[in-house]
């Protein structure tokens, strides 16, 4: 195998190889595209609620097991990625998300519709660990941070802008126009990564254990399944005792960690990454960061709209600016990351969430459009503080050798994160609100105290954060120079030699 020094005189110390640019160009378009639509349908829960039916703990299916399955498939993306060439993983991604696009968009009953969102999120699950795995690869750590920022716009701001674009559709035109216009779209971005996009890995051909993907579906699905089951229980209508699916996922997760360790090099998710203090605690504080980013997402849409009474397209203007916010701040905070390191950046960040949050619990029927806007706002730029540096450090923590299934292991708990999340707030709601309806309380008052609820809870759960964040320190190997790919291929036109990653 062939490569330089890492510093070569062919390029200056922390350039990106040639042609790297416009590879990561096309992952992190491709990538917004995709992300955007794990949230663009929470504005439009209201109105799907009605036309099919269904009640909030039943229809908040569309983003949960949007999410759920990209935590069920994840774990799988790191054998993909070390099996399969990248423009393979690419093409595969892109037109299961074509392909779920077009069902959901031509679904006549709402369990078609969740069917659609659930092929979708195939798609989804490998652009994650396919976008981090490359970075890791091709840019040089001094330049880390900035380029994770630009990752942490696709992670955070996609799902984050997703109501707002929702809501514009949502005032011109039917639901099924959130799917219409994202088609052509994604065509576009599959066609060009398909010419452009080659490898910047080596495959090579190891063993599937179809026994750990077994166990991580049911492991993950059971969990998920079972906080939501509890919000359905609420109502009436659970599909499952809440208990069972719990209890399944709770054993099945015993199990494949079990087995995951015994494999040791084989393991489909290589859970020895989390031997590394660094990589642990920013992977738990990430996931917290997630369960708050997804509650509120899909909480906020229906307390402005059925207790606030706003229209879709005003919600979705009214979540932009918080959005817009925390996309600002991505790269900026990458550049702050690369020069001061994660704590200065992650523990005002977590701070500033956790008070954001601790005002959301002053939400009531009389609550002016102006302070949710506000306190949004805040929420997002408290996040955006968090995202880039702990993704940064917990994968820049990790040996080369760890990268792809250290990003699998930050995209699995990222999504099963957010899918708790939004399980729980919408079942603190959905409890709070039944009970509050039982006691002879009018429907918008009692509406309005489980949105309370469940916005105490995610204060209370924020403030774990708050203690983790000042332990978050700069691990070792995000200020060591990676090895550099070949300098005698574009990489956007030629598959390079290197070390193979996972």
């Amino acid at each position: 195998m062939s490569s330089h020094p890492p510093h070569s005189p062919e390029r200056p110390a922390g350039s990106l190889p040639e042609g790297a640019g416009r590879l990561i160009a096309v992952l992190v378009g491709a990538a917004f595209v995709v992300i955007l639509n794990e949230t663009i349908m929470s504005v439009a829960l209201p109105k799907l609620m009605i036309e099919f039916d269904v009640g909030a703990a039943t229809a908040q299916w569309l983003t949960t097991a949007f999410m759920l399955t990209m935590a069920v498939v994840i774990p799988v993306s790191g054998y993909l990625m070390t099996r399969l060439a990248l423009r393979t993983v690419y093409a595969v991604a892109m037109s299961s998300f074509l392909l779920g696009t077009f069902i959901a968009s031509v679904a006549p009953v709402f369990w078609i519709l969740v069917l659609g969102r659930v092929v979708q999120a195939v798609g989804t699950a490998l652009m994650l660990p396919l976008l981090f795995t490359t970075v890791l690869n091709v840019v040089p750590a001094e330049r880390r941070g900035r380029m994770m920022g630009v990752i942490s716009i696709v992670i955070a701001v996609a799902p984050a802008t997703g109501p707002t674009i929702g809501g514009v559709v949502l005032d011109q035109l039917t639901w099924r126009w959130m799917f219409w216009l994202v088609l052509p779209i994604a065509a576009i971005a599959t066609a060009l990564g398909v010419k452009w996009i080659r490898n910047v890995t080596e495959p090579r051909a190891i063993p599937l254990d179809a026994v750990s993907v077994a166990l991580s579906a049911f492991a993950f699905s059971g969990l998920v399944f079972g906080l939501s089951s509890i919000g359905e229980a609420a109502e009436g209508d659970p599909l499952l005792p809440p208990w069972l699916p719990l209890a399944v996922g709770a054993v099945a997760l015993v199990l494949f960690v079990v087995r995951q360790v015994g494999l040791g090099d084989d393991a489909l998710l290589d859970l020895r990454a989390f031997r590394t203090p660094s990589f642990s605690l920013a992977v738990v504080l990430v996931s917290i960061s997630m369960m708050s980013l997804f509650g509120t997402l899909i909480l906020l849409p229906i307390y402005l709209q059925n207790v606030l009474g706003q229209s879709t397209l005003a919600t979705g203007l009214m979540l932009l600016p918080g959005g817009l916010a925390m996309g600002v701040l991505g790269y900026v905070v990458g550049r702050l990351f690369d020069r001061f390191g994660p704590r200065p950046l992650v523990a005002p960040g977590a701070i500033v969430a956790s008070i954001a949050l601790w005002g959301m619990t002053s939400f009531g029927t009389e609550t002016t459009v102006g302070t949710v806007i506000a306190w949004h706002v805040v929420l997002n730029i408290g996040l955006a503080l968090m995202f880039s540096p702990l993704l940064t450090s917990a994968l820049g923590a990790l040996p080369q050798r760890m990268y792809s299934h250290g990003s699998a292991i930050v995209s699995t708990m990222q999504q099963v994160a957010g899918a708790a999340g939004t399980a729980l707030f919408i079942t603190v709601m959905t409890r709070t609100t039944v009970a509050g309806a039982e006691s002879g309380a009018d429907p918008v008052a009692a509406l309005g105290d489980g949105v309370h609820g469940a916005l105490v809870w995610g204060a209370a759960i924020s403030l774990i954060a708050v203690v983790g964040a000042f332990f978050v320190r700069r691990p070792a190997t995000t200020i060591e120079p990676v090895p550099e790919q070949p300098q005698s291929a574009d990489l956007a036109r030629r598959e390079p030699e290197t070390e193979p990653v996972g």
